[in-house]
């Protein structure tokens, strides 16, 4: 059988000439374009929202009301956010976890915070803060060594409150120190 010759197309104007083959292998490169365009465009439209950012979350919880908290000094009477300062990081402490600590790096405390429900939040905006100084009692070596490794916690230390604090006040979120217990 003896395949038959090619169509020869040809346009005078603009000087173009196509066989059949090439003007259908044309015709499926454009249908396969223009079909790939419409599921990009259907693929890339999302329904969801983009999650708020923590401090736009915080601002629906209403302020802090002092006279709910006034003379609370202590955690085990505290209901709301605690956080625990370490110069390791920061713990956070909640009545809706069942006071399970959860470790977090410092620059993570607000975003925890936010994904919070409003439930934890009797008092209003407000959260308490403890730094835990670090204890004498773990460094029972002597030498520079040891001396050096205690000054690079307390100023891990110094820097993780720092960041905790700048954030927390950034998202008007009412700090409430906490003293260290007595050693």
């Amino acid at each position: 059988m003896r395949a038959s010759p090619p169509i020869q197309l040809t346009c005078t104007r603009a000087g173009l000439a196509l066989t059949g083959l090439a003007l259908t292998n044309c015709a499926v490169t454009i249908c396969a374009l223009a079909t790939g365009l419409v599921l990009a465009a259907c693929s890339s439209r999302s329904d969801t929202q983009p999650a708020p950012d923590a401090f736009a979350v915080l601002q629906n919880i209403p302020a802090a009301s002092p006279a709910k908290y006034a003379g609370l000094q202590e955690k085990k009477n505290w209901e709301n956010p605690y956080l625990v300062v370490r110069s390791d990081g920061v713990g956070l402490l909640t009545g809706v976890t069942a006071n399970q600590e959860q470790i977090l790096k410092p620059e993570d405390a607000l975003d925890a915070l936010a994904r919070l429900p409003s439930s934890a939040w009797p008092y209003g905006r407000v959260a308490a803060i403890l730094v835990q100084e670090p204890s004498g009692n773990s460094e029972q070596s002597s030498g520079q060594g040891s001396e050096r490794n205690s000054e690079q916690r307390k100023i891990a230390l110094r820097r993780n409150r720092g960041t905790v604090a700048g954030e927390l006040e950034r998202a008007h979120v009412e700090i409430v120190w906490m003293p260290s217990p007595a050693p």
